[in-house]
């Protein structure tokens, strides 16, 4: 049997150490010993992207990850996205265009399109459907999404 390993990381711009068995996912860190249930369990196999999170500014499934590989390093969840005092404009976007449902896949969704926007500012509407593939939504349909995203870039796009 192997020993639990501590491991410090940052998680949403702040450092976090847990304890960990070796094998646990990062996924099942975040939700059950860290309490950031915002990141979705789907399908636990790589999948459907309900549990993407951004590490070290690169887009993974948590549910693959294993929390040791995370020393050292920077996790980004779904509860970082938004300001203090204000939704980030992917999430009011996903609001104003009814982008989302049954709030399983938009977590993952609202992160692999802010990973997106991190990368591509200004996507096409083929970008952000090729970016998004990897996350998979049974409810509302991918067209109320991708709107939602190409309008969250244009307004970032206009602050800057």
């Amino acid at each position: 049997m192997a020993q639990k390993q501590m491991v410090t990381t940052t998680i949403n711009g702040e450092e976090a150490t847990f304890i960990c068995e070796p094998r646990q996912s990062l996924l099942e860190v975040l939700r059950e010993d860290l309490g950031l249930t915002g990141t979705k369990e789907g399908c636990s196999n790589g999948n459907c992207g309900a549990c993407s999170v951004i590490l070290d500014g690169v887009l993974v499934d948590s549910c693959l990850v294993l929390a040791v590989e995370t020393e050292g390093k920077a996790v980004d969840t779904i509860e970082g996205v938004a300001g203090p005092a204000e939704l980030h404009p992917l999430q009011q976007k996903f609001l104003e265009h009814a982008a989302l449902q049954c709030g399983i896949c938009t977590p993952g969704i609202i992160i692999a399109a802010k990973a997106l926007l991190e990368k591509n500012p200004n996507p096409t509407e083929h970008d952000a459907r090729l970016w998004l593939a990897g996350n998979l939504c049974r409810c509302t349909g991918y067209d109320k999404i991708i709107r939602a995203v190409l309008d969250a870039a244009e307004t970032m796009g206009a602050k800057a």
